[in-house]
């Protein structure tokens, strides 16, 4: 059985960068633009959510890579390979650095230069012009747990597997 394409219904998503890992983000918002999520998920068809990014400009990497993490382009000259640092590509264009991790993560085809990408929104800062179709309700995706914060909730509230007072009939 098929499924038509103008029954799909996107979803706007907000996420916050602040603090967190380029690679670790990146990997939450990719399905999220492929539609991966979703029960009617086909790889050859548009099935994909918009995911609008704030303060793409607080990001973080591990080790030394603002240092040593190099982006490289060709201008199409000769001799015209450019290459910058991830430390200078922060104080230029903060959003190419989330931009480049998460569609690095997308098969290049028609498919994401004419529909992925034009979903995906990154701002540097905390202000976004989409308030119209994000609700007041729409709370940011949650951070992924990290090690070194020891943020460690796994997708449970609160640090919680259940509330207090509650617990599972058979085992005692």
């Amino acid at each position: 059985m098929s499924f038509p394409g103008r029954s799909i219904q996107r979803a706007w998503h907000l996420v916050d960068a602040s603090s967190q890992t380029v690679g670790r983000l990146a990997t939450t918002i990719a399905p999220l633009l492929k539609g991966k999520h979703k029960p009617t998920y086909k790889p050859n068809a548009d099935c994909g959510d918009y995911v609008v990014i704030v303060n793409a400009e607080k990001v973080n990497f591990t080790g030394n890579k603002w240092r040593d993490k190099l982006y490289r382009w060709h201008t199409g000259y000769p001799g015209g390979l450019k290459q910058r640092r991830a430390e200078e590509m922060l104080e230029r264009k903060p959003e190419n650095i989330l931009k480049k991790a998460i569609l690095g993560m997308i098969n290049r085809n028609n498919l994401r230069h004419k529909y992925i990408e034009p979903r995906l929104k990154i701002y540097a800062g905390p202000d976004h012009p989409h308030t119209g179709q994000l609700n007041e309700t729409v709370n940011a995706l949650e951070k992924h747990p990290r090690k070194r914060t020891e943020d460690w909730h796994f997708g449970f509230k609160n640090g919680k597997y259940s509330e207090n007072g509650t617990y599972q009939q058979g085992t005692k």
